[in-house]
């Protein structure tokens, strides 16, 4: 039988995903609680996951960040790329790339990787 679905690990990633989303769509903490209405420690708080994030919090969020609820709960980098065409094949979806932002995405995704390596090392106390 499959692993267990864990609830608190699959909230952790929805929210990393709303963060990565936000620094790629390079909107700031502020932006986002004033669209909440939320002090921006309050949007912090959803972000560090103290506090829990509604269901109704995750489509808000979603709308502000222009992407589908779906593209944050299954993160995955063509998701944020410009989508110039879907094309739909045998029930599948071809998806064309805006090559042009394509490069500047993925260097905002590496340099969020790379960010997110170094944050990690620095809780591990690897040098």
């Amino acid at each position: 039988m499959n692993s267990k679905f864990d609830p608190i690990k699959e909230t952790d990633n929805i929210i990393s995903n709303i963060k990565k989303f936000r620094e790629l769509k390079n909107i700031t903490r502020e932006q986002i609680a004033d669209e909440l209405e939320l002090s921006a420690s309050g949007y912090s708080k959803i972000e560090r996951g103290e506090i829990e994030l509604s269901v109704t919090r995750l489509l808000q969020i979603a709308n502000i960040l222009d992407v589908e609820v779906t593209q944050i709960i299954n993160f995955d980098i063509t998701t944020i790329f410009n989508i110039s065409k879907n094309i739909s094949m045998n029930d599948q979806v071809k998806v064309d790339l805006n090559t042009q932002n394509k490069n500047e995405y993925l260097e905002k995704y590496v340099k969020l990787l790379e960010k997110e390596n170094e944050d990690l090392k620095s809780k591990l106390n690897i040098i």
